[in-house]
């Protein structure tokens, strides 16, 4: 059997023709975005795998990778699948730590870099690095230490490919043809939210498989399809998503920044982006809140076309049934008039298809967005599966739940209710991790995913949380954390939250707000502040998130409520350890760094 990835790019070239585009950058500053036809892309993956190989890459060779998304990270990839050696992406976010672990820990040779900060965080650790033998800068304008023999520009990389010999390219070519489905196409290091992270051996044919089972269950996407990759690439839900896309024929958006979202959309204007809840949880605190801000007639509207679009859309569309026609005229009257101006605000007017996976997302904006007219697609799946285990079917998906079962993956839930995997897009195993490998698998072979959940009655998959995130009161009630923290998200005026009780009398919660949305509210409300403290300490802005925070918790039982909270002046970032790169909460982090303010909401 082919590896699907190895001879991808030059099998599209054949497939489309050269001029045809494969992908983009979107310049946000220019307002427009720059394409690469497949047979460009061909001639840079094929001049970057003849550079590797005269640089004296091997097969099974490591090749880090620090950037934000860019066309080298993908030009990089490929050519390593052409030498049969590994691409490993790292974060754009990580620590000099962080990187010279993971170049470690994988025994990388060479290190792409994307910005002079990269350069220099990665220039910093060469020494400590053993294995690490040069560094190949991304950006133009990165001007190289003095001292530096060690590195060289991926311009440079392509010259060196382009002047390649007959010999060199007829060697390239022999290994892309000896690949075999057992060679590791990737390591995705997971996001050590309690310790070290571990580097999931995904093979090539994990990827054969994904690629496999995405395009017997995505059947309503085409190669007229364009995506926005707007997640890092080196987040495994993005990158099996972008090479499905290729693989597909889509087009593919590539945006560097990913602050400059809400600008970036608008440019590419695409039919598809795979995304993360936070997202989507902003978008519909916005559109709430202009909502919230109406009057009159125009209120009435919208509410009015609300109801219309949950009715067409959840109650036929959403089970496959026809549409009465007195309903599908109302529907086509509001969606011109209310739903595509909103679509056309956050910049997804052409939007089909946006699957979202990688935390809880509130079933209220899955219903909201659906009403609108955006096909949120909720899955749910792990770098250890090489992404997707379930999402939600064309059909007779149920809102609440996580989806069915992707053809070929099997699940079951195990003891604790843990969810249990088994197929062939389930990793190998953890690099060099012996130990913890003896952990992640039973017995006979299913993984253990470490998320609770159940199977519904249609047969989807419902999740319960992180089995290590779960905690018990004093009380020996027991509370999902993330499920509460994502009811919460949703809200305009809050940023982020953790929720604090194990082993506690109650639940309380340590809250960051929405700087901007709460000083634009203590303004139009007369309150006076100076700075983020003087807000987060004023009696009425406490009495006003604990409000919003009680509306939130409608439905919850008593135990699960948070009593108590405290507001920070200051986000949890990555610098401070408190969020992985994929911008999960590590909760002994902040159990830690807050313990004070924890303590005093137990007084």
């Amino acid at each position: 059997m082919q590896n699907i990835l190895t001879n991808l790019v030059r099998l599209q070239e054949k497939a489309y023709g050269p001029d045809r585009e494969a992908f983009s950058v979107i310049d946000v500053d220019a307002k427009r975005c720059v394409g690469t036809s497949w047979g460009d892309f061909a001639r840079m993956v094929e001049n970057a795998a003849c550079a590797f190989e005269i640089l004296g890459l091997k097969p099974s060779d490591m090749v880090a990778v620090v950037s934000n998304n860019c066309p080298e990270m993908l030009i990089t990839d490929f050519a390593c699948y052409s030498n049969r050696a590994v691409p490993v992406s790292i974060y754009a976010t990580s620590s000099p730590d962080q990187i010279q672990y993971i170049i470690n820990d994988a025994g990388a040779r060479f290190a792409v870099v994307d910005t002079e900060a990269h350069y220099q965080a990665v220039r910093s650790i060469f020494d400590e690095c053993p294995t690490l033998e040069k560094i190949i800068t991304i950006n133009p304008t990165i001007k190289h230490d003095d001292a530096d023999k060690d590195s060289m520009r991926f311009s440079e990389i392509l010259e060196l490919g382009a002047a390649a010999s007959p010999a060199c390219r007829a060697e390239v070519t022999l290994r892309a043809s000896e690949a075999t489905p057992e060679d590791i196409a990737t390591l995705i290091y997971t996001s050590g939210t309690t310790g070290q992270p571990k580097g999931a051996v995904l093979t090539h044919g994990c990827f054969n498989a994904a690629m496999e089972i995405h395009h017997e269950r995505l059947t309503t996407l085409s190669d007229s399809d364009t995506s926005v990759c707007f997640l890092p690439m080196c987040h495994i839900f993005e990158k099996a998503w972008t090479y499905f896309c290729l693989s597909k024929g889509m087009r593919v958006a590539i945006n560097h920044d990913p602050k400059r979202i809400q600008e970036a959309l608008p440019i590419a204007s695409p039919t598809s982006m795979c995304s993360v809840p936070r997202f989507w949880e902003k978008v519909y605190a916005a559109v709430q809140d202009k909502i919230s801000a109406m009057k009159g007639v125009q209120r009435i509207l919208v509410e009015r076309a609300l109801k219309v679009g949950a009715k067409r859309n959840l109650e036929y569309k959403r089970l496959g049934l026809e549409v009465p026609w007195w309903l599908e005229k109302q529907y086509q009257f509001f969606d011109k008039r209310v739903f595509d101006k909103v679509r056309k605000v956050i910049g997804i007017q052409n939007g089909r298809f946006f699957p979202t996976a990688g935390a809880p997302i509130s079933p209220e904006i899955v219903e909201f967005l659906h009403a609108i007219g955006v096909n949120i697609v909720v899955g749910y799946g792990l770098s250890e599966t090489t992404a997707t285990v379930s999402c939600f079917p064309d059909v007779d998906y149920v809102i609440g739940t996580v989806g069915t079962t992707m053809p070929g993956v099997q699940v079951k839930i195990g003891e604790e209710n843990e969810i249990l995997v088994k197929g062939p897009t389930v990793m190998r195993g953890y690099y060099n991790r012996p130990e913890e490998n003896e952990k992640a698998f039973t017995a006979d072979g299913w993984f253990r995913t470490g998320d609770a959940g159940r199977f519904d009655m249609s047969g989807a998959i419902v999740l319960t949380d992180r089995i290590k995130d779960l905690f018990k009161t004093s009380n020996g009630k027991y509370i999902a954390p993330q499920a509460i923290e994502s009811r919460l998200g949703q809200d305009r005026y809050i940023e982020q939250v953790a929720v604090i009780g194990d082993r506690r009398k109650y639940v309380t919660a340590i809250i960051i707000p929405a700087f901007g949305a709460l000083k634009e509210y203590a303004r139009k409300h007369g309150i006076a502040f100076e700075n983020v403290e003087d807000l987060i300490e004023n009696s009425e802005i406490k009495n006003f998130i604990a409000e919003r925070i009680e509306r939130l918790q409608k439905g919850l039982a008593g135990f699960e409520k948070i009593k108590k909270f405290t507001l920070l002046p200051k986000e949890f970032t990555i610098e401070n350890g408190e969020l992985t790169n994929t911008l999960k909460i590590k909760r002994p982090v902040i159990n830690s760094h807050y313990a004070s303010e924890i303590e005093a909401m137990y007084c």
